[in-house]
């Protein structure tokens, strides 16, 4: 998809500027604007274009711009393929030293190489050269400078977005990107008639592990869970999303499962957990979970109503003694 898009883009963009000037005396005057799309979609949008497809390109359009017969045009039909695949390869090699040195120098070199065959084609002068070529450069690093810009920006957006919806402690989804998947998952499920399961657990007695090991420990504790849990999740499904929404209280979501399909992986997350042991500062500190599952019933008004049934499921493991499943 990407190469296509890369071709299309490439096409509609310079034979659509070539259009106007095809055939006459200055139909070079758009080269550096070329040589940027060029740069744009070899560099920044790292699209690979392979052989295949680059050559009939390359043909198609100096039949297109009457240049065929002129071998100088073959040498910088050449040189532009050697561009794209060095600015290509720059990009996917991951320079970290200097990348935009690497980048100019690319630019530079071959740049200089593409307009000597130009000027040669259309017999300019030194002083049209230099200048032509000068203004690639500047191009150039506009371009890098521009798009380096947007891309801190944003990194940037993601790094907030990430922040806003993970738990700091532990990694996991937190309570805002629970409230936010459920609103969606509800109500597709109820227009398209979908499955949806959630689990609930909690850590039992929790507070005694705080009061006993300290804060430290209990944060051991929390992320070894969620670690614990995780892995259990990969390993069957990763549709399936767990996530922080209270102190020592997880939600599980299971989009397209009802009651029965969750049996395998909320048993095998249980007994993960009441089999897990976290060693701090020397001392092994076991756990145990209490469980509530429960499916998306038709009497569900809203998510909450979902969530409170499940709630009550989890609050009646802990009431009948703790460790335990309850899924009605």
């Amino acid at each position: 998809m990407n190469s296509w898009f890369g071709v299309i883009y490439m096409l509609v963009f310079i034979f659509g500027m070539q259009f106007t000037i095809v055939g006459k005396e200055i139909s070079w005057e758009f080269m550096n604007f070329i040589i940027i799309a060029l740069i744009f979609c070899a560099y920044f949008l790292n699209i690979r274009v392979p052989i295949y497809l680059f050559i009939p390109i390359i043909l198609v359009y100096m039949v297109f711009n009457g240049s065929l017969v002129y071998w100088q045009s073959w040498c910088h039909a050449i040189s532009v393929m050697i561009t794209y695949w060095s600015f290509n390869k720059i990009r996917r090699i991951q320079v970290r030293k200097h990348p935009f040195i690497n980048y100019m120098l690319v630019g530079v070199v071959w740049g200089a190489i593409m307009w000597y065959f130009v000027a040669l084609k259309f017999s300019l002068s030194l002083d049209v050269y230099l200048q032509e070529f000068a203004y690639l450069i500047i191009f150039e690093a506009l371009l890098y400078s521009y798009v380096a810009m947007l891309l801190r920006e944003s990194t940037l957006k993601l790094h907030l977005l990430a922040f806003a919806n993970h738990d700091a402690l532990t990694k996991a989804q937190n309570y805002a990107a629970y409230t936010s998947e459920i609103k969606y998952l509800f109500s597709n499920s109820q227009q398209n008639n979908l499955n949806l399961s959630m689990m609930m657990f909690d850590i039992d007695k929790f507070k005694s592990i705080n009061d006993t090991y300290g804060h430290l420990a209990g944060d051991r504790v929390l992320q070894n869970v969620v670690s614990t849990v995780q892995t259990v999740i990969d390993n069957n499904d990763p549709r399936v999303r767990l996530y922080r929404t209270g102190g020592e209280e997880f939600n599980i979501l299971f989009p397209g499962y009802d009651l029965q399909s969750t049996k395998t992986i909320v048993k095998e997350i249980f007994l993960s957990l009441n089999n897990l042991t976290v060693n701090v500062n020397g001392k092994s500190i076991s756990i145990t979970v209490s469980v509530g599952v429960s499916s998306l019933s038709n009497y569900d008004q809203e998510p909450n109503d979902f969530y409170s049934r499940v709630d009550t499921n989890l609050y009646h493991s802990k009431k009948n003694g703790r460790k335990q499943i309850t899924a009605i």
